[in-house]
């Protein structure tokens, strides 16, 4: 059975907010490309896949956009590339080299972890939480950075029961982020 990880940039105070303004750095934008390219695929809810796709699919005049940088490229290419799965009840059809998820969620990523590879990334916010409910997610990793928001939104807000993690590893990048990767427990629950 392949694994599911879910890996995800966090202010110090908890915001996952996009628009927080987390500096990139080249040493975190290298180690999020790793992980995208030792995934089989990527699962997506709609906002994500959205949002993951205006910034990152690349122009149809290949003209890159005034924000990306050079440290970015590789990225852009491996998340162009990755295949991706989509969880969405609302869009009728999807390309990127993405399928719609449809049907029970739960049962759906069974499926698609039971397959052969080495495992899918998911991302974003409230697919992981749906599928943290369900115990489907076997990695967790946040990418903390040295920056407070003082605003969300955060991450696993309503979650209805505790996730004890034990820490696997962690990595330490020159900009003062840290990558924490935790894996849970056998104990589940309150």
């Amino acid at each position: 059975m392949r694994p599911l990880r879910y890996s995800i940039n966090v202010t110090l105070d908890g915001c996952v907010d996009h628009n927080a303004g987390i500096p990139p750095d080249e040493e975190s934008y290298r180690h999020v490309t790793e992980i995208l390219a030792r995934a089989d695929a990527l699962l997506f809810g709609r906002v994500t896949y959205e949002m993951m796709e205006a910034a990152w699919r690349p122009a149809p005049s290949g003209v890159r956009p005034d924000w990306m940088t050079d440290s970015m490229e590789p990225f852009a290419r491996t998340i162009d590339q990755a295949r991706k799965y989509v969880v969405s009840s609302t869009l009728a059809e999807v390309d990127w080299n993405a399928e719609l998820v449809r049907g029970d969620l739960g049962e759906a990523v069974r499926q698609l972890k039971q397959e052969p590879g080495e495992g899918l990334y998911v991302g974003g916010v409230t697919l992981p939480l749906a599928l943290t409910e369900l115990g489907l997610i076997d990695e967790y990793e946040f990418i903390v950075h040295p920056r407070l928001a003082g605003h969300g939104p955060t991450l696993f807000a309503g979650l209805s029961k505790y996730v004890d993690l034990k820490l696997v590893n962690r990595q330490e990048f020159s900009s003062g982020a840290i990558a924490l990767q935790y894996e849970p427990t056998a104990s589940r629950g309150l």
